[in-house]
């Protein structure tokens, strides 16, 4: 193994390690959630897995995906969250863990593809940014319709918020703070992911 192999993978992994303890650090000081009202919050937890899924590829998405998904354990933890894990542990962890490391597995890869693309460099870190707040939406209401919908809980927030299937629950829960987190996360992930691109050369992946 050449040195200058060794000296590459120990950036990637000092990179992929600065990225989890930020995750880490913006739960634990409170940084990574805006509430908006009592039943979600604008996530910006998910604006790292962006970044480090762009600038060090699937591998790093699918890490930092996951580690996302186990701050969600962290105390406090989110009321819904805590209900959840009451009904049903192993699907809590799915819903949390499982599908924010597809999250940023995706999200690498796509970034990629769009690379490929994007001659100006412009629109394929905009674009990742976007489809990680998208996705993690997408994967994660998915698996809690899929797996909660019909217990007394999710129920009761169906007919309090007057939904009439699971497609209209979803619009409803996300409603606006989705729309925000989806603006927040492909302009500040994009911006962040080009600028800290350009600064280490590109050559941060392994």
């Amino acid at each position: 193994m050449s040195r200058g192999f060794q000296s590459k993978k120990l950036r990637y992994l000092c990179l992929v390690s600065m990225f989890v303890a930020i995750e880490l650090l913006m739960k634990l000081a409170g940084l990574g959630n805006i509430p908006i009202n009592p039943l979600l919050n604008v996530t910006l937890m998910n604006i790292p897995v962006a970044i480090g899924a762009i600038l060090l590829g699937p591998l790093a998405g699918a890490i930092l995906g996951a580690t996302f998904g186990l701050t969600s354990f962290i105390q406090p933890m989110s009321a819904m969250i805590t209900t959840l894990f009451s009904i049903s542990p192993v699907h809590t962890i799915i819903m949390c863990v499982c599908m924010r490391t597809i999250m940023g597995l995706c999200v690498g890869w796509i970034y990629r593809l769009l690379e490929k693309k994007d001659g100006k460099k412009i629109f394929s870190y905009y674009g990742a940014s976007f489809c990680a707040a998208f996705l993690n939406t997408l994967f994660f209401m998915g698996y809690l319709v899929l797996a909660f919908y019909h217990t007394e809980y999710i129920q009761d927030k169906v007919a309090t918020m007057g939904a009439f299937n699971p497609l209209h629950f979803i619009i409803l829960f996300v409603g606006t703070n989705g729309l925000l987190e989806l603006v927040a996360t492909t302009l500040i992930g994009g911006s962040v992911a080009k600028g800290v691109g350009y600064a280490l050369g590109k050559k941060a992946k392994p």
